[in-house]
């Protein structure tokens, strides 16, 4: 097991601090929210008397590079409620802080004049805050809700070292050169538009993508799944029973239909549930493996909306696994296998592993939730796997192992999800017999391995930087004609490809030869087919690869027989 970060977590979240200290010294009457710390740094929300731009950041940058110089000492204390409302009467976010704070006494950090509500969690001093940079501003709400106050948020990241910082920056440099937005539009997989924000526009070829990811997890899922489809929208009662009405209702949409309120589901699992109650189930048929590419919405602020990786509508790569409770662990262990198996696929092949916690609001006992969080950390030793605590950041209803990918350019994305369920077992009554016919609750475990397709398929542009394999290509080949007088052997190679299922196209353009690789080259097709008099008088094709390497002379029965090989999962 691996221990967090602390050091360089109170590094950041004495940045964030820092931050706001210089935007009060620049921006007198700016009103403090909350500063958090990210997996790469730090942001702070403020309610300016007039709405930062990205051109003010070197301004507020070069200010807190000056108070980091001051050396301030960074000193923490505990005082009354009635205190710490008096020292921020004047800033009705913090009094509301106060207000939900359920200790009677609250912590209260200071650096020079400056002083904020904080639990803690710092460096020593601000000299210690040496390696940070402002790396953008975008809108927020107060507490993610849009009916609360809209504020301005500031974005930065903060290093131990300048190196580790030099690093950073070099490799979102590189991201941006392969933003999957950039690579998207020029390749034709995808688009977004005013009529329909935060929700892609799939295009033949991104979807052809899109569909090679179902087929694919479908495939690995063949043996042991079934799998299920359940409508988009669901009369409002069955989310209060879900307790998503209540957990989850700024984020969701709603439809009045003959005076009845539905809700657009946000998750997929309350409709599996229905599913399972139609019958009576037994223990032998435990454990019950249920899947669905279930489409969902959720509503997103416009201001976090980010290409396929932040949506308002995606579509979740589901499964509910129905067991008794011994079983958590093997099946717990065979998720792991099958989630790491997935993303080997792809050239995923570090993998790191977290499991989040009892958070302080939470349902059930803190025996339960012991038991459950020690068969995550079993299963995940069993497999060999080294893993962090994140405490506190289950979700209220369990324990979960969040699984964490990094791409080819360095970068870390939380996609895979075990997560065990208490809580909507037993609020929608399910049952199982047991051996000696008694009736008791499954245990439900939610798993998905892509998390959001959307999202996976935005990360896989990057991490490919728009050259997919062969497999996974939306154009596999693209057969590029020297002279018109081969025509009818091009259509002949063109129906032998299509037909074993080849994803071919041919060039049509009338283009010089330089001018169709080259336009196939820019579309990243790994296979492009060059055919001239001299292939149509031999039977054979040219191939020419993505990287410039050639084989001549090739048998049509061979390329289809590589291509057939290269198309296996």
């Amino acid at each position: 097991m691996k221990k967090k970060n602390e050091k360089l977590d109170n590094l950041r979240h004495s940045a964030a601090h820092l931050l706001a200290q210089a935007v009060l010294e620049l921006y007198p009457g700016t009103k403090l929210t909350i500063g958090p710390t990210t997996d790469t740094g730090f942001f702070y929300d403020f309610l300016p008397p007039q709405n930062f731009t990205e051109a003010d950041l070197p301004k507020i940058e070069e200010k807190m590079r000056e108070l980091a110089k001051k050396d301030y000492k960074i000193e923490g204390s505990l005082v009354s409620k009635k205190e710490a409302k008096e020292k921020f009467k004047d800033n009705e976010f913090k009094q509301e802080l106060i207000d939900n704070i359920e200790d009677e006494k609250v912590g209260v950090y200071c650096q020079g004049n400056f002083c904020d509500l904080c639990r803690g969690g710092h460096v020593e001093s601000t000299g210690q805050i040496k390696h940070f940079k402002l790396t953008g501003v975008a809108g927020s709400y107060w507490r993610a809700n849009r009916e609360n106050a809209a504020l301005q948020r500031i974005y930065g990241v903060a290093f131990e070292t300048a190196k580790d910082l030099r690093s950073y920056l070099k490799q979102v440099e590189e991201a941006k050169k392969y933003d999957h937005r950039k690579l998207g539009k020029q390749l034709d997989l995808f688009s977004f538009h005013p009529e329909a924000p935060g929700t892609p526009f799939f295009h033949d070829k991104g979807l052809k993508i899109y569909n090679k990811l179902i087929e694919y997890m479908r495939f690995m899922l063949r043996r042991d799944y079934k799998e299920i489809k359940t409508p988009m929208i669901l009369h409002e009662s069955l989310w209060h029973t879900s307790g998503h009405y209540e957990n989850y209702k700024n984020n969701m949409y709603f439809t009045t239909v003959d005076d009845v309120t539905y809700c657009v589901k946000p998750m997929n699992c309350p409709a599996g549930i229905l599913v399972y109650k139609e019958k009576p189930h037994s223990y032998k048929e435990f454990p019950l493996r249920v899947a669905e590419y279930g489409h969902v919405y959720r509503y997103e602020l416009s201001g976090v909306l980010h290409g396929l990786f932040r949506v308002r509508s995606f579509t979740q790569d589901d499964a509910h696994v129905y067991c008794m409770p011994e079983q958590v662990i093997s099946e717990v262990e065979k998720m792991l296998q099958l989630t790491t198996d997935v993303y080997n696929k792809f050239g995923f092949e570090n993998i790191k592993m977290a499991v989040s916690t009892m958070p302080e609001k939470h349902i059930g006992s803190v025996e339960l939730w012991n038991k459950a969080t020690d068969d995550l950390k079993k299963a995940l030793e069993n497999k060999g796997f080294d893993y962090v605590i994140q405490e506190g950041e289950g979700a209220f209803y369990g324990p979960k192992i969040e699984v964490v990918l990094t791409d080819n350019m360095g970068r870390e994305w939380q996609c895979g999800t075990i997560q065990v369920d208490f809580f909507m077992p037993k609020n929608f009554n399910m049952e199982y017999i047991k051996s000696d016919q008694s009736k008791d609750t499954p245990v439900m475990l939610h798993r998905a391995i892509y998390g959001s397709i959307e999202r996976f398929l935005g990360i896989l542009v990057e991490h490919y930087k728009g050259r997919f394999p062969f497999w996974l290509a939306p154009v596999q080949a693209k057969i590029l004609t020297i002279t018109d007088e081969v025509k009818d052997y091009v259509k002949d190679v063109f129906e032998k490809l299509f037909g074993e299922d080849i994803r071919v196209e041919l060039d049509e353009s009338g283009d010089q030869i330089s001018a169709q690789i080259r336009n196939a080259q820019v579309n990243q097709i790994p296979w492009m087919i060059v055919i001239g008099k001299k292939e149509q008088e031999n039977g054979t094709i040219t191939l020419r690869h993505l990287d410039g390497k050639q084989e001549f002379g090739l048998k049509i029965e061979d390329l289809l027989k590589r291509a057939k090989e290269l198309n296996k999962f």
